[in-house]
């Protein structure tokens, strides 16, 4: 069987880069702790200051636990437009490890900074106890720019 997904080039670098920089959600998906059942959710999302996608997520929300158990996850960025097919609209699979910055560590302040910066409505939450911030390290990427147009990515050509 032939490979489906065209080689990366500066176009779909930069169509990539730009779905991951005004992406204001994502769907999460994680393993279920214990079943390892496929589960998903919807988050906020944001970026760092090194462009890695970022997100405020209570500790009380299943995939918190998913994600401590199994800290491998993926991200679905990308909107459908208001009219046509939805699958002819560009989107982003992130191949991700889930890193939890926890407050007293080093970057903590700063990332809370520029995500409020990004989301402020997040500040009436923010700093409840509950609340912590998860910096996704992505590994690679499948972009999808509509049909036919499947593009494989590298973590090092996602980066900004």
């Amino acid at each position: 069987m032939t490979d489906p997904y065209l080689p990366a080039n500066a176009e779909t670098r930069a169509q990539a880069r730009a779905l991951i920089d005004t992406a204001r959600h994502a769907a999460l998906a994680v393993l279920q702790p214990g079943g390892q059942s496929p589960s998903v959710s919807r988050i906020a999302l944001a970026t760092d200051a090194q462009g890695m996608p970022v997100s405020l997520i209570s500790a009380l929300a299943a995939h918190s636990a998913a994600l401590e158990a199994t800290p491998a996850c993926a991200l679905l960025i990308g909107e459908p437009g208001t009219k046509g097919d939805p699958l002819t609209h560009p989107r982003l699979t992130l191949h991700c490890i889930a890193q939890v910055i926890a407050r007293g560590t080093p970057g903590h302040d700063s990332l809370r900074a520029r995500y409020l910066e990004q989301r402020p409505k997040a500040g009436l939450y923010a700093d409840f106890g509950d609340f912590r911030f998860v910096r996704f390290a992505i590994s690679d990427g499948l972009l999808n720019a509509g049909f036919g147009k499947a593009v494989r990515l590298t973590g090092e050509e996602l980066s900004p």
